[in-house]
């Protein structure tokens, strides 16, 4: 008897391993909307983890008459196939464009779960994914463990040279940058206001700086953003900008962080010196602003010593 029962409970515990498992690997996304026809994603303002499985990005789509357009697809094609459930949530309009604003893993490895759409991107961004794309893919499966599986590298087919399209009612301009990047695409939605910015702009979460060709070069771009006509601001990450305040805030961490590494540099600080230096009080409410800094240090403090010396 007792043998029995024990193969009975093997036998549920079976059955119930599969969707355990999918409970263990939900994103839990909900989307938001924020603007007629549109809605946002939000990512949490952490770092990569196996506890969250990449999920620090903002995606956003919009609704249109034509279908869907949707903004970056996330960090995994897990992620990517939950994020087209959570849509079809929202509108039983199929999915007919996406934009991939850049390389970075965690906006374009959802790729996979679009593959009926026409996936866009700058030209270096599709050059970037093209050569890097499975080293970053590697790299975040290492950061977030299963997450990951299956997740293969979609380079999108459809180079993005227009500067304006209108798709389903909805007019949408497109600005090519490079600050974050060398290669960063921006979509203002000239019928809602809606100024989708990718990494060019993080809020209240401290930005990454791995690819950016300066600081300079980044805080000119903005000054660019920043004269466009928006009334939402969609962050890459971070919380949705309703008073045009990322852009300020964006500007003051720069320009800080400019400062502080080219003063370390001029006083021959060493690298381990520079890393633990004091961060100014103003960024308290930014998260991850000592991890970030510490990883910035170790990007761009190389170039701020040759520039010194």
């Amino acid at each position: 008897m007792r043998t029995f029962v024990s193969l009975i409970l093997l036998a549920l515990l079976i059955a119930a391993s599969p969707s355990q498992g999918a409970e263990r690997f939900d994103y839990d996304l909900k989307p938001r909307q924020i603007a007629p026809d549109t809605w946002l994603v939000e990512g949490r303002r952490e770092s990569f983890s196996t506890l969250n499985g990449g999920n620090i990005v903002n995606v956003a789509f919009i609704v249109t008459d034509a279908g869907v357009v949707l903004f970056d697809t996330g960090p995994s094609r897990r992620f990517g196939e939950q994020l087209r459930r959570a849509i079809a949530s929202v509108t039983d309009k199929p999915v007919v464009r996406v934009f991939n604003s850049h390389a970075h893993p965690d906006h374009f490895l959802g790729n996979q779960a679009f593959a009926d759409a026409t996936v866009s991107a700058l030209a270096g961004t599709v050059e970037q994914i093209r050569q890097n794309g499975d080293s970053f893919a590697t790299n975040l499966y290492a950061l977030t463990g299963d997450w990951m599986r299956g997740t293969d590298v979609v380079v999108p087919g459809d180079i993005q040279d227009a500067e304006q399209q209108t798709l389903g009612g909805h007019r949408l301009r497109f600005l090519a940058f490079e600050g974050h990047t060398g290669a960063d695409l921006v979509m203002l939605d000239e019928t809602t206001g809606v100024l989708f910015a990718g990494d060019l702009v993080f809020y209240q979460r401290a930005l990454t700086t791995p690819q950016t060709p300066g600081l300079g070069h980044w805080r000119d771009e903005l000054d660019q953003l920043a004269r466009l006509d928006y009334r939402l601001l969609v962050p890459g990450h971070g919380p949705l900008d309703s008073d045009r305040a990322a852009i300020g805030q964006m500007q003051d961490y720069l320009v800080w962080l400019d400062a502080t590494l080219a003063r370390a540099a001029a006083l021959g600080l060493t690298m381990t010196e520079v890393m633990v230096l004091p961060i100014d009080p103003r960024f308290d409410a930014i998260s991850l602003t000592r991890y970030e800094f510490g990883r910035s240090v170790a990007h761009l403090y190389p170039g701020y010593e040759e520039a010194a010396f």
